[in-house]
Formats: C-alpha cells, sequence, structure tokens
C-alpha cells in the first residue's frame, strides 16, 4: 500500500468512527449496513457504504430543521455557517468546526501553491461574501499565508474594475463568467485592462473554467493573463486544482478527498476514460461528512502517477456538466457541455 493509500485509509477510518459514534444520519444510513470503524480496506468501505445524495440532505434539514442531523458534536462546537446556493431546490445550511475550517483552508492551500501565489501577492475577490461557501476559504487561506486580500463584497462591477487597477490586483478570485462580464463592462466604459497588474484569473464556482474557448476570450480580453481552474461544493469543500502544466482539467487533492466516478443511472463503477459521475468522500470536516457523495457533476477520469510517485487522479477538461442536464437522443443518454456555464450561474458569487 503506498502512503498515500495508506493515508486516506487511516483518515476514512477516523470519519467513520466519529460519524458511527455520534453523528445520527450516519448512524441511521449505516444501519444495517456491514461498514464498521475498523474495516480492513478502502474496498471494504465502497462494498459496505451506500451512496450519499442531495436530495437526502435535503429532507433530512427539511424533517430536522434548520441544520438537520448531519452533525457529529453538539452545536456549540461550530463556528462558522454556510449554505448552498438553491439553483436545484432550498438552500441547505451548512456548518463547521473550528479544524474543520481549517481543514478546508489547507486544501486551499494546495490551490495556491500550484496557482504560484506567494505571500505579499495582491488578490482581489470579486465575490458578494454571502451565506454561500464560495471564496470564503480562499479568503482566508490566501490572508493566512501573508497576501494583501481584497473583498469584491457589495460593489458594482465597475467599481471592483476601478479597485482592481487602483490597488494594482496580481490575482482575480471569480467565477469564468464574472471574469467575462468583467471585461465586459470595462469595455463598456472604457476601462483599459488589458494593462493591469493581475497575473492570473483563479475561476471555480460553475463549470466551464477548463473549456479552452471559454478560457482563451477570458484570456483574450485581459490582455492574455492566464487562467487557473478550481473545483469544489459547499457539502465538501475545495477539492481540486488545474492539472500541473496548465490548460485545463483537474487534479483531485486525494489526501482529502476519496473519489470514484461511477455511471449516473446505474451507480456502478466507471474506469479509465469513461465518462460518469464523480462522487466525494470527505477524509476530514468530520463535524458535518459525507460518505461516498453523489456530486452531479460530469467529469472524464484518468489516473496516473504524480511527480512525487503518488497516485493522481486527473478530470480531463474539468467539470463536463451535470447529470440533470441529462437529454435522451435515439435511446442514447447525451450530457451537453456548459458552453455558457449558465447551469451554475446561480452560484456565480459575484454582484453585476
Amino acid at each position: 500500500m503506498t502512503g498515500l493509500l495508506a493515508g486516506q485509509l487511516e483518515s476514512l477510518r477516523e470519519v467513520v468512527g466519529i460519524a458511527c459514534e455520534s453523528n445520527p444520519f450516519q448512524q441511521a444510513k449505516l444501519n444495517g449496513t456491514e461498514l464498521t470503524p475498523d474495516f480492513a480496506s478502502i474496498e471494504d468501505f465502497l462494498a459496505s457504504c451506500p451512496f450519499t445524495t442531495k436530495d437526502e440532505l435535503a429532507r433530512d434539514r427539511l424533517e430536522y430543521p434548520p441544520y438537520g442531523t448531519n452533525l457529529s458534536f453538539p452545536l456549540e462546537r461550530y463556528t462558522r455557517f454556510h449554505q448552498t446556493s438553491g439553483t436545484k431546490g432550498e438552500p441547505m445550511a451548512w456548518l463547521d468546526l473550528p479544524e474543520d475550517w481549517d481543514w478546508m483552508l489547507g486544501n486551499w492551500g494546495r490551490v495556491l501553491d500550484s496557482a504560484g501565489v506567494e505571500s505579499g501577492a495582491r488578490c482581489h475577490f470579486a465575490f458578494s461574501f454571502g451565506p454561500f461557501l464560495g471564496f470564503w476559504t480562499a479568503f482566508d487561506a490566501a490572508s493566512g499565508r501573508g497576501c494583501l486580500c481584497m473583498p469584491g463584497g457589495g460593489m458594482s462591477s465597475e467599481q471592483r474594475l476601478r479597485s482592481i487597477l487602483e490597488h494594482k490586483a496580481e490575482y482575480l478570485f471569480c467565477t469564468p463568467t464574472y471574469a467575462l462580464h468583467l471585461a465586459e463592462v470595462a469595455a463598456e466604459r472604457g476601462i483599459e485592462i488589458a494593462s493591469s497588474r493581475i497575473r492570473k484569473i483563479i475561476v471555480a464556482g460553475e463549470p466551464g473554467g477548463s473549456m479552452g474557448e471559454l478560457r482563451r476570450r477570458i484570456s483574450k480580453a485581459w490582455g492574455g493573463v492566464e487562467m487557473f481552474d478550481h473545483y469544489g461544493m459547499t457539502e465538501v469543500g475545495p477539492v481540486a486544482y488545474e492539472t500541473p502544466g496548465g490548460q485545463g482539467g483537474l487534479r483531485v487533492i486525494s489526501e482529502s478527498y476519496l473519489a470514484e466516478v461511477v455511471c449516473p443511472t446505474s451507480g456502478e463503477t466507471l474506469g479509465e476514460g469513461q465518462q460518469g459521475e464523480l462522487v466525494l468522500t470527505t477524509l476530514g470536516r468530520a463535524g458535518c461528512p459525507v460518505l461516498r457523495y453523489r456530486t452531479g457533476d460530469l467529469v472524464l477520469p484518468h489516473w496516473g502517477e504524480g511527480a512525487n510517485g503518488l497516485p493522481t487522479l486527473d478530470l480531463a477538461g474539468g467539470i463536463l456538466g451535470r447529470v440533470d442536464d441529462m437529454i435522451l437522443v435515439r435511446g442514447v443518454n447525451l450530457y451537453p457541455t456548459s458552453e455558457a456555464a449558465g447551469e451554475r450561474r446561480g452560484e456565480n458569487i459575484a454582484d453585476n
């Protein structure tokens, strides 16, 4: 067993142990299964643990408002409140312990390392700073490493653009479509951004950050700056960063997530190069854990080996679309890609 797999197994046992001991939601789900905290291998976990769906989590919150029963500790231990965007149904509240928040900041640290964001960098966050998790963790992680962090909440697009220029921001954090929108506003208002200090635009919050045409349009509009894709969800936290070498595609932070790719209809495990639904288990964030969570996001997996010799999982082309976008054409399930990245526009974390 490699060091990575051994670490995954140890973390997974810890999360499952806490869930089995004190988490009512997980106790109910695991009741009747063969899964115990001392399972022998990751394969045993996958064979025994059922999937978790967003509908289950949403229903639990409706039955036990407002936070549901997927809490492993007394309510007074939780210090962070966020909620999902509600693009598919009512928003779900999500609570975090201080140590779970730090775990997510560590994951964002991996993202920032890969993006080349160093201490002293100037970062503008074109983000509303509402209850959606969004770039809250990115802001805290960048601040913690010594960056000058500029919150863009409560600003119009023009105000954000002028702030970026006035304060010589080097990194812009926003959704892909909002980066394009900012460029359009700049053109309309006669604001010159091609010569800004922005070195890289770090995007998240919707499919599209790894799509070549959209990346080219954004880069050109901003004077040739680099794009850097990132993927995460309120339910699981920061999950993946742009594949080393760039040009789109995402690499899962395997130390923090056990990832699977399954057939959206049958749940069958898929192999190399087979497009399917991403399933994630958090190897931290035990205060509100998710086990085998069906994300609803479509990916094309590529398993390989990193420069350190440890196994890697890359998502070729990033997030390709949503399972619930599926259409049936002549008996074949098709999943249109989100060229406009519109499905998650409701999670666009920037104001107009």
